[in-house]
Parts: C-alpha cells; sequence; structure tokens
C-alpha cells in the first residue's frame, strides 16, 4: 500500500511537470492569461486542485523559506519551523499518517524529538488528530487558540485525552530560538481558526510569512468580515495553509526543482490573489442570504 501512495504521489507531481511544458508550448498569450489569473509568483502552470483521496499520500519534504519547512503530505499542510533552540510544528495531521511526518522531518534534516512546540491551524482531525501521539513522542507544548478548545476536547483518538498545555488568545505570540510567530483569531471554518504570521530570513532580506487557517468562507458572515479584515491587514510575501491547493505548492514546488535559486514561495501578487478570492466569495453568499438563495438563505461554505 505504501508503495502505491508513493507511485501516486510521483505521478502527481510529474503530471504537473508534463502539463507545464504543454503549456509552455501553446503561446505567451496564453501563458499570460494564465499568470493573470493565477497572481505573480504562482507561476504560468496548473492550479492544483483539491483531492482528498491524496489525504494519507506523502508528499516530497523540502524547503519553503528561510528556516521553514514542508513536512505535510500531498493535500495536508505540516509545516517545520527550526530555531537554535528547537523546532516548532504547524499540525500534527492524522495518525496514520504520523510515520510520514517522521520521515518527512529527518529528510529535512532534523529529529522529531528536537520539536519543542506544537501549533495548529483549526481543530479538525486532519490537522490535530496525533496532537496527543506527537507529545508522547516528543514532549513538546501543546498551543491551541482558545476557540477551538472544546472541540480538541473531544479529540480523543483510541481514548487519549488531548493534551493542551497554554490556551492562546488572538494577536498571542509565541517566541523559541529568535523565531516569533503571532497568533491571529480568523474564525469562520473552525470557532478558533487560527492563522499564523512570522518573519523569515533569505538572502540577507527579511520576508512576512502567511500561514491561513482556511480560505473558506461562511456561513457565518460577521465572522467572515472578521476574518477577512485581519488577513487583508497582514503584510504576506510568502503565504501558505492549511492545505495545498489555495497556494499551489505542487506547482510551486515543481518550479523550485527546476530553478532552486529563484524561491516561488515568494508570492505577494498571489496572496492578494487570495484574499480577493475570499472577498468574492464573501460577497456572493452575502447576495444569496440576501435573495433567500442557497440553502435556506445560507450556502455552505467551502472546505478549504
Amino acid at each position: 500500500m505504501t508503495i502505491f501512495r508513493l507511485l501516486v504521489a510521483f505521478l502527481l507531481v510529474a503530471s504537473f511537470a508534463a502539463t507545464s511544458l504543454r503549456a509552455q508550448a501553446q503561446g505567451q498569450a496564453q501563458g499570460q492569461a494564465q499568470g493573470q489569473a493565477q497572481g505573480q509568483g504562482r507561476g504560468q502552470g496548473p492550479v492544483q486542485v483539491e483531492d482528498r483521496s491524496l489525504d494519507r499520500v506523502p508528499f516530497p519534504a523540502h524547503k519553503v523559506i528561510g528556516n521553514i519547512y514542508y513536512v505535510g503530505t500531498t493535500m495536508l499542510c505540516s509545516f517545520l519551523i527550526n530555531t537554535p533552540e528547537g523546532n516548532i510544528l504547524i499540525n500534527s495531521n492524522f495518525e496514520e499518517t504520523f510515520p510520514y511526518l517522521r520521515e518527512a522531518i529527518q529528510k529535512v534534516g532534523f529529529r522529531m524529538e528536537d520539536t519543542k512546540i506544537l501549533l495548529a491551524s483549526h481543530a479538525h482531525g486532519d490537522h490535530q488528530q496525533a496532537d496527543a501521539m506527537f507529545k508522547q513522542a516528543t514532549g513538546a507544548t501543546v498551543m491551541a487558540m482558545e476557540q477551538d478548545v472544546p472541540a480538541l476536547r473531544n479529540m480523543m483518538p483510541g481514548g487519549k485525552p488531548h493534551p493542551i498545555d497554554r490556551v492562546l488568545k488572538d494577536g498571542d505570540t509565541v517566541t523559541l530560538g529568535g523565531t516569533t510567530l503571532t497568533a491571529h483569531f480568523t474564525p469562520g471554518h473552525t470557532r478558533g481558526c487560527t492563522t499564523w504570521s512570522l518573519k523569515a530570513m533569505e538572502g540577507g532580506q527579511s520576508y512576512d510569512v502567511v500561514i491561513l487557517c482556511s480560505g473558506a468562507v461562511g456561513p457565518d458572515m460577521t465572522e467572515a468580515a472578521q476574518t477577512i479584515k485581519v488577513v487583508t491587514a497582514l503584510p504576506g510575501d510568502v503565504f501558505l495553509s492549511a492545505h495545498p491547493w489555495p497556494f499551489n505548492m505542487a506547482w510551486k514546488w515543481t518550479l523550485l526543482q527546476r530553478n532552486p535559486n529563484t524561491n516561488p514561495y515568494i508570492d505577494p501578487a498571489g496572496y492578494k490573489a487570495s484574499i480577493a478570492g475570499m472577498q468574492a466569495r464573501y460577497n456572493t453568499l452575502l447576495e444569496q442570504q440576501r435573495t433567500g438563495g442557497g440553502r435556506g438563505g445560507a450556502a455552505a461554505p467551502a472546505t478549504q
């Protein structure tokens, strides 16, 4: 089964590479249109789509920028942040994918046991089911936004109590080894959906990194408006998310393999385009509610 999953992941990446070559052959005009649709920095290639059958399929672990590394699966994002005093992990994901997480951390040159802090995007099982397992393996301090605590208390795989060592509030900071992350309360997808921001250094330059909790909008329009306001105000040179399709990770990874000297993750225009997409979905849902469209006047949110 593991060989099959690795083959699926390889074919996914290979398909992105093959599709990109075909796209280049279609001419400069089409390439410009793709660039406008996807945002500068995303590249003139295929847009990654949601495929939840790949949740449990490994993806190549790699450096994103500075001290930030991708160690998640093909559809579930985990980020390792390396510091001189130990590492920070965002999202433990499923217990079933725990071996892939350990292997990914090793592949980028670190040990899982050196993780000192475990954070998360939001209290869904695909991002936090393995928190207790990770805590047991590393002793890491587990932190969560206060509004997500009730959901986490009920997340008990195998009957294991969910560890929560520090309850976070909007604007709280988490600092380790000279790296500081700020927790931003961006509710909607879950009650305590958390967007993280931090600085990363690369090539002697500092970049603003935003790890979005979710690009989903609704059904609570007040929360949606608050979240859009928060993320719009955040400077974002590099934007990531709890899932890879909002920031087109597979294509950016492909570009990175072709030219390691140019980092496609530096994508401020892509971040602005992502927020514009959230605003557009908000406007659509608001209009549906105003006119009584959707499900009883309120459309369901996207599953990001």
